[in-house]
């Protein structure tokens, strides 16, 4: 990022920098150059200072200057050349123009490139603290030989003699620069520069590759990762444990950036996901989930927890009773505040923070009665790698959207959590274990909360060294730049002038620690432990170094890839085999034929004998025709090889026959054999005989396939050759034929009627053309087949789409396939399909288009004759799909069209069943209507059972339907419409009863308190005023029908803004729930945590459509 300072009062506001005119007509002017001294690096910094030199350039006589611009002398910054380049009277406007030159331009190799960043400064002479100076970096060129200020200051207040920068008609500007090393991205070699191998980015996994190398380059977890059991029959793609290792072992052993593919799959991600950026932490806390399930029954059972779970306690101590109530929990990373602390104590501080629980509300002590109270977490042990999640986006609630925290918030690079006397520690945390720890990652977020990038600053051997892993590129970095530069906070751009009273100019580092990874000092020597080949797997071994001998075998081969040339041949056996099966039109797929790979000075008569040796065809029976690539794009055989070509080099050949300079030269293998299937000298071509292809086309199988090739005549007719191709097509002798030309088939079919009775050069035919031939048929007979001729036959295989077919309620499920015409109708594709179907009435048919990046069906189905063809069903932005989706109606879909249909849940008020509706009703009804609809189709408790409409959401009651309510606009493509009956308790609340939401939910062991997951079905429950818990459990546990033996491990929690505090079974309840509105109130609710058993439900959130977000998921 590029920061101008603001200019000077009397400056321009718009300043722009400018490359000033190019054109050196004026040499340098003779002046004095006071000194010229080099800044030499106090700082003992880890990564080398780049070479900085100050230079100062004193100008006399200034304001008798009589040149347009005016150079200094050149000085030297480690071997460059630089010099200041002025214009004292302005670069064509009324202010100093000031820049930066690279003085020996002109003689530099072409392509050169350096790096710079630079101050330039008018010095004033009177009060040094109002010298101008300005900043600036640029990469310079041979385009861009000078850069700078084109208004650095106005010429009015350099010539004001009372301002001080112009004393005794002297000048003075100083430069300091500093040369940094131009990093080519395509060039820098990471490993080389470094030790260390970067990660490729799949489009939007950089989230992933900063954990990746995080995890990687924690030597204990890299360990315990090689030791999981694989075996040399497992694929990568379909085991995470040995797409895991693989991944370790190529970062570990490779010398380029490693590829993340297989370990994505082995996940069970398609490509959509790839480029999906999620959370890092919710990707640690999965992966880390699944490594553990992986690794149980394992010789390293256990690693997960013993690295990275932790212990706190929560307690609610009674202040004037002697009664105190603990729990302890498990943590794998800690979540900790940014907005409000100013660096991790001040968190840890604010985590370990005492909240008094007095006044209204007091605890419900068991066998005391309410009671003041003190309520915390302490912590019983640390992990030895500790993660620490720093809460860097969080919830606005008066802009009711999510924000990024930008905040300055310090981190330390020795972290002591024993500190004040172990003022975070529990009572039974074992203080013989020394919690200080040393920091050795951070991970960094750039950007804002609706996207951004990730990379990684990491200690790899916790010495002084850091390095960042940046995606595919690993780069030293001094220790500024991975901790005081990822504080955040705001930045202050330096004054321009400074006693001119500027303004001040700040900005917001966007770039910020998100997560931090310290490891325990005492456990360090065990965590950073030596890995080496003898940890991996000998077949993980052998199967990754073949896979490196291929890649070196190819990289070997693309390295001599100017050496040698790629010689397609194609023979009859190919256009026999290809034309009908694989190709319809032109003669052959060149990349389904042998290819040798020959080098360029070999002469082309030697690579005869390489084809005999192949083929087993006698040099003398090899004739060579060259391939031409037509204006209409097609190829065909051009002419043959001549004797004296035939001596050159293939090299020289194919530069004669390529004149795209293709690597590779195509030709075309003629051989002759006679009747005894023995092989002929090729005959003699004379000027008045073309090589012509034929292909025959049979209307009642729908066939077309080669069958030979002829040399007529030029100016002979069609009818002189009948009697061959009747032959050649086996049919009876006086069968008539048809003959038509193939000419082109992109981007439209043209293939001509040929007229029998002209000569084929008045046809235009010449060597290499096709000619198509099928029986002659009558006016009669040709109705009796789809294709009754070969332009038909072929403009139908131009345009024919095989289109796969699934049920929308089985989106993943392939049904049928049908082949069908991209010029297809609507009627026409609906009208297919209800006959496969066996429907009787098309119009009942609804079809709905495939999202290629989802991989689901589209949320809106096909309109009734929406579209105009099957190609545009099939279009998905830029890519086009074979896959359509269908719907069996109980009504002709324009008629559906005009009603409104809803899918509906009814749950009953007594038995234990979910049954699903679908409503249709004019989009005009109201939702009074949808329920008096539905009560004629469910049964009710009572006959005069009132039913209410609920909109639930990822298992929360997010809205009650007012009757009144139109129904045009309600949808249940994302949220689940739920009906049920009002319970009676419901319709007489008392004046100080309580409608609370209550849901369920659960928590990963690895998962930090403060984040639920809510499941299953979420229901309304009135609670009474000093109502305790016991006596909420004993209604809920009626309700729910849940056996005591499961219920009472079940636990309760107050849940608010998605942080549960969990209730004691004296506590009153009704205390916590001071809202009366429970419209848009499923930001407070009662919940149920329980492991979740329930089977998934086929209602769900409407299963055949993607939702607007996807959770990350490892599936395998």
């Amino acid at each position: 990022m590029t920061m101008m300072t603001p200019p000077p009062l009397e400056q321009q506001e718009d300043e722009e920098m400018l490359v000033p005119h190019q054109e050196l007509t004026e040499g340098p002017q003779p002046m004095e150059v006071l000194s010229a001294e080099t800044v030499s690096a106090s700082e003992n910094q880890q990564v080398e200072d780049p070479p900085t030199l100050k230079y100062r350039w004193t100008i006399e006589n200034f304001s008798r200057l009589n040149t347009k611009k005016l150079y200094s002398d050149i000085f030297h910054v480690v071997g460059y050349k630089w010099r200041v380049l002025i214009f004292p009277k302005g670069n064509n406007v009324d202010h100093l123009s000031l820049y930066l030159d690279v003085a020996d331009s002109a003689t530099l190799p072409y392509g050169w490139s350096r790096y710079a960043q630079f101050s330039l400064a008018v010095v004033n002479q009177i009060h040094g603290k109002y010298t101008i100076r300005k900043d600036t970096q640029h990469q310079f060129n041979g385009r861009e030989s000078d850069w700078g200020f084109t208004s650095f200051m106005s010429l009015s207040e350099l010539y004001d003699p009372s301002r001080g920068y112009l004393v005794n008609d002297t000048f003075v500007i100083e430069a300091e620069v500093t040369v940094r090393k131009v990093v080519d991205y395509w060039s820098y070699d990471s490993k080389k520069e470094t030790g260390y191998v970067g990660l490729k980015n799949q489009g939007a996994t950089c989230y992933m590759n900063s954990l990746l190398q995080t995890l990687y380059h924690i030597p204990y977890f890299r360990k315990a990762v090689y030791h999981m059991p694989t075996t040399e029959n497992d694929m990568p793609s379909g085991s995470i444990p040995l797409a895991l290792q693989s991944l370790f072992y190529k970062l570990q052993y490779s010398d380029n950036s490693v590829a993340t593919k297989e370990l994505t799959k082995s996940f069970g991600w398609d490509t959509y996901d790839s480029f999906m950026q999620h959370d890092v932490q919710e990707l640690n806390r999965v992966l880390c989930e699944k490594l553990e399930d992986k690794m149980k029954g394992t010789v390293v059972e256990g690693t997960i927890q013993h690295l990275f779970e932790g212990h706190h306690m929560n307690y609610i101590e009674c202040i004037n009773v002697d009664y105190k109530s603990t729990r302890k929990e498990s943590f794998y990373d800690l979540q900790l505040d940014v907005k409000g602390c100013r660096d991790v104590y001040a968190s840890f501080d604010k985590y370990v923070e005492v909240e008094r629980l007095e006044g209204d509300n007091k605890y419900q002590a068991e066998n005391h009665g309410l009671q003041d109270a003190k309520k915390g977490v302490l912590f019983i042990d640390f992990p030895p790698v500790l993660q620490l999640q720093l809460k860097r986006f969080e919830y606005d609630f008066m802009r009711d959207t999510m924000v990024k925290i930008n905040d300055r918030y310090e981190f330390p690079l020795q972290l002591d959590l024993d500190k004040d006397n172990g003022k975070y520690l529990s009572p039974d945390a074992d203080r013989r274990v020394r919690n200080l720890y040393t920091l050795h990652s951070v991970l960094v977020h750039s950007g804002g909360v609706h996207g951004g990038h990730y990379y990684a600053f990491i200690r790899p051997t916790l010495s002084h060294l850091w390095f960042k892993f940046d995606d595919e590129k690993v780069t030293k970095e001094d220790a500024k730049k991975a901790l005081e530069e990822q504080y955040g906070g705001e930045e202050e751009l330096p004054q321009t002038n400074p006693g001119l009273n500027n303004t001040t100019f700040k900005f917001t580092k966007y770039s910020n620690a998100y997560m931090l990874v310290y490891i325990r000092e005492s456990d360090k020597e065990k965590i950073m432990c030596d890995v080496d080949e003898k940890d991996i797997a000998e077949h993980l071994r052998i199967r990754l170094k073949k896979e490196q001998e291929e890649k070196e075998h190819k990289k070997k081969e693309k390295a001599e890839a100017h050496l040698y040339t790629i010689i397609k041949v194609a023979r009859n056996e190919d256009l026999m085999e290809q034309i009908g099966k694989e190709i319809f039109f032109d003669l052959v797929d060149h990349d389904k034929v042998r290819a040798f790979r020959i080098q360029k000075q070999l002469p082309f008569n030697h690579f005869k004998e390489e084809v005999f040796k192949e083929f087993g065809i006698p040099v003398q029976f090899q004739r060579f025709w060259l391939w031409a690539k037509r204006q209409n794009h097609t190829y065909r055989p051009n002419r043959p090889l001549t004797p004296q070509e035939e001596t050159q080099s293939v090299g020289q050949l194919r530069e004669v026959s390529n004149k795209t300079h293709n690597a590779e030269l195509k030709l075309f293998l003629e051989v002759e054999i006679g009747p005894d299937l023995h092989f002929l000298p090729p005959p003699l071509k004379t000027k008045e005989e073309i090589l012509l292809f034929f292909k025959l086309y049979d209307p009642e199988k729908e066939d077309l396939k080669f069958v030979g090739r002829l040399f007529v005549k030029s100016l002979g007719k069609p009818t002189e050759v009948f009697s061959k191709l009747i032959e050649m097509a086996e049919f009876p002798p006086n069968e008539e034929i048809d003959l038509y030309e193939e000419i082109k088939f992109e981007p439209t079919v043209m293939c001509e009627h040929i007229d029998k009775r002209i000569s084929f050069k008045s046809s235009q035919l010449e060597d290499g053309d096709i000619i198509c031939y099928q029986k002659s048929l009558t006016s009669t007979n040709r109705n009796q087949f789809r294709y009754p001729d070969v332009p038909s036959f072929l403009e139908y295989v131009r345009n024919r789409q095989v289109v796969f077919f699934r049920a929308l309620e089985k989106p993943k499920e392939e049904d049928f396939s049908l082949e069908l015409s991209k010029l297809f109708t609507y009627d026409d594709v609906v009208e297919r399909v209800a006959r496969q179907l066996g429907v009787d009435d098309p119009s009942k048919i609804r079809l709905s288009s495939h999202n290629c990046y989802s991989q689901q069906p589209k949320p809106q189905p096909i309109k009734y004759r929406g579209v105009d063809h099957l190609v545009d069903m099939l279009v998905h932005y830029n890519q086009t799909s074979d896959i359509l989706y269908y719907e069996i109606l109980d009504i002709p879909l324009p008629e559906l069209q005009g009603l409104k249909t809803l899918k509906v849940a009814f749950h009953h008020a007594i038995k234990e069943e979910v049954v699903i509706h679908i409503i249709r009703l004019p989009k005009n009804s109201t939702v009074a209507d949808v329920i008096n609809d539905l009560k004629t189709k469910v049964e009710l408790s009572r006959p005069d059972a009132e039913v209410r409409l609920l909109e639930v959401f990822y298992h929360k009651i997010y809205k009650i339907f007012p009757p009144g309510e139109k129904i045009e606009n309600i949808n249940d493509q994302y949220w689940t419409l739920r009906a049920e009956e009002i319970p009676e308790e419901e319709k007489s609340l008392g004046l100080h009863d309580r409608l609370i939401h209550v849901y369920h939910f659960t928590r990963d062991s690895n998962q930090n308190q403060m984040q639920v997951q809510n499941f299953g079905e979420p229901f309304f429950l009135v609670i009474k005023e000093g109502e305790t818990l016991t006596d909420i459990k004993i209604r809920i546990q009626k309700k729910l029908q849940v056996p005591d033996d499961e219920f009472s491990k079940w636990k309760f929690a107050f849940i608010s803004l998605g942080r549960p505090e969990y209730l004691q079974d004296s506590d009153i309840v009704s205390n916590r729930f001071q809202r009366r509105d429970i419209y848009g109130a499923w930001e407070q609710y009662l919940g149920l945590e329980h492991s979740d058993t329930a089977p998934k439900k086929a209602y769900t959130t409407n299963q055949n459509r993607h939702t607007f977000e996807k959770p990350v998921k490892i599936y395998n």
